[in-house]
């Protein structure tokens, strides 16, 4: 091109030397083309580069910027997504283990866990994003490809799975496996109306709070695995095996779910037993850096603030040691003579009554005590003595501390994950970003066994933090369930399999919302492409219902949740 553009003034320059009549004024014009000439090429030369390194299709069209807010919204889906094909293809393959042996599918088990922590990685830098941290379109670009390596992992295990299982062909021995594990399912709901009753009874409503109602949903789940169940029989009497295997994958999940409610029922009420037994000794321990605090207020060498902190913690301690003597534990008076705490506790009365005729922790009313509540304020308590005296935690008393926080952190964790995965159907990503910070501190926090001395200053940081994040995500968790409303409508008899996520939304043929939700049938092992692969139909819409749920409220019917949120 530069040679193409230079051709005319050479041309001019050797008339001019054949003539003899060459000056500096008849070269100039000549140059200015050349120049202008070569800029046009160049220029020229640089836009074709560009074209080509942006070509994305034939037509040679530059690349579409997907806008932050949309990449944002696409994020947000695929966590919420993905962390429901880990759940539910954690729960099958946990039917395939009962069945088969663990062995069989270990394989198919590499798979969950490769998707599991493509999951948490991306859970972590949503975590960062929400905090401020990186670059947005960079790390909304990471989540969205963690999750796709996630979805592929699982999709191209999807179909070895299902030739592993084999359902189709032991449909009768699974459901053999499913009725057993019903019936001990079934077995404990009794045990755990039995249970909640006695918390009723005995705490505060604050301490049983977080599963106050799961009873009452774990029959829901039964229930609707009662029908899945007797359906499934029946279409393998009639020889409709693909049929079978349909609502035998949803009482699987239904019975997994109420499994789930039940247990945490259980895990609640023996935390509760061991946090009323660690309070008199978390009460003594922070008496007696009460009785430090005082001496340094007295030698004047603390921080300003300490006389407030000293307060806050004299007047936790007596509201704690009220509540004790409300659920029918006192102090010996002798030993509280002392003034240090050092006093040792007794039961008043087998029943959990009074705590005694006219004495200073005599019971008003049975059931005031929130025992988890109570060591939650007095760490709180020690971690504004320890700001306000400018030391660590450090000593026998930091890993009783430490102890008691691991307690309160796991009753948090636990009643969180037990929410998210029983109204995964509705819970959004908000809830299961924190979930999964939550869960993360916690293991921070327990790994304190490494040698010579575990850090129980890190550890308690972790602990405290990892309670904190959980109360937050079950907060959030619960917030979604109540924005989508209630799943029962006239005649559906699956609202609880809608809420928990057992049931998936079909896509409606006419490309619009689906009809019911659930119309898809239930969620199996896999990615986005395989997960729904077990269609449903009609065979969970309230035509083909034999009766309402028993327990269903009439509403106004179900909307379709939002989950991404």
């Amino acid at each position: 091109m530069c040679g193409a553009a230079l051709a005319p003034v050479v041309a001019v320059a050797a008339v001019a030397a054949g003539t003899g009549r060459t000056s500096t004024g008849d070269l100039v014009l000549p140059l200015v083309a050349v120049v202008a000439a070569v800029a046009v090429a160049a220029y020229a030369s640089v836009r074709r580069r560009l074209r080509a390194a942006t070509r994305t299709t034939p037509g040679g069209r530059a690349p579409t910027v997907v806008p932050l807010d949309e990449l944002d919204r696409r994020a947000r889906r695929l966590l919420v997504e993905a962390d429901d094909w880990v759940r539910t293809s954690r729960e099958e393959l946990g039917w395939a283990a009962a069945q088969l042996g663990e062995d069989a599918v270990r394989g198919h088990a590499d798979a969950v866990e490769f998707a599991a922590a493509e999951l948490a990685a991306a859970l972590r830098v949503r975590r960062r994003l929400d905090d401020g941290e990186g670059d947005t379109r960079v790390l909304l670009d990471e989540i969205v490809a963690r999750c796709g390596a996630a979805g592929r992992r699982l999709d191209a295990e999807a179909a070895g799975f299902d030739q592993t299982r084999a359902l189709e062909r032991t449909a009768r021995e699974a459901l053999e496996l499913a009725e057993t594990r019903f019936e001990e399912v079934a077995g404990r709901v009794a045990d755990a109306d039995d249970t909640l009753d006695w918390l009723r009874e005995r705490y505060a409503l604050s301490a049983y709070l977080p599963v106050a109602g799961h009873d009452e949903q774990a029959k829901d789940r039964l229930a609707f695995a009662t029908a899945c169940l007797h359906r499934a029989g029946r279409a393998l009497e009639e020889d409709e095996t693909a049929r079978a295997v349909v609502h035998l994958r949803a009482a699987e999940a239904a019975v997994d779910q109420a499994a789930v409610l039940v247990t945490g029922i259980a895990r609640l009420a023996s935390a509760l037993t061991t946090a009323m037994a660690r309070l008199p000794t978390a009460l003594t321990d922070t008496e007696t850096d009460l009785t430090e605090a005082h001496a340094q207020l007295e030698a004047g060498s603390a921080r300003a603030d300490l006389r407030g902190r000293i307060a806050y913690g004299e007047s936790v301690v007596a509201e704690v040691r009220g509540e004790m003597g409300a659920a029918g534990v006192v102090r010996d008076e002798a030993a509280s003579d002392s003034g240090t705490g050092g006093g040792r506790t007794t039961r008043a009365d087998s029943g959990g009554g009074a705590a005694g005729e006219g004495g200073a922790g005599v019971a008003e009313a049975s059931g005031r005590c929130d025992p988890v509540g109570a060591l939650r304020r007095i760490e709180q308590v020690a971690v504004g003595l320890d700001r306000a005296l400018g030391r660590g935690p450090g000593g026998p008393r930091a890993l009783r501390r430490l102890e008691r926080a691991l307690l309160v952190a796991r009753g948090a964790v636990g009643a969180a994950a037990d929410h998210v995965t029983t109204h995964r159907g509705v819970v959004g990503c908000e809830a299961r970003t924190l979930l999964a910070e939550a869960e993360r501190r916690l293991r921070e926090a327990e790994n304190t066994d490494a040698p010579p001395v575990p850090a129980p200053a890190e550890a308690l940081a972790d602990a405290r933090e990892a309670d904190a994040l959980a109360r937050g995500a079950r907060q959030l968790a619960e917030r979604d369930a109540r924005a989508y409303g209630t799943p029962y409508g006239e005649g559906l008899w699956t609202g609880g399999a809608v809420l928990g996520g057992i049931l998936l939304d079909a896509p409606h043929p006419s490309g619009g919302p689906p009809g019911y939700p659930g119309d898809g049938g239930p969620a199996s092992y896999g990615g986005p492409g395989t997960r729904g692969r077990r269609d449903g139909g009609e065979l969970f819409r309230p035509a083909q219902a034999d009766a309402p749920h028993p327990e269903a409220p009439r509403g106004t019917g179900p909307r379709p949740p939002a989950r991404t949120d």
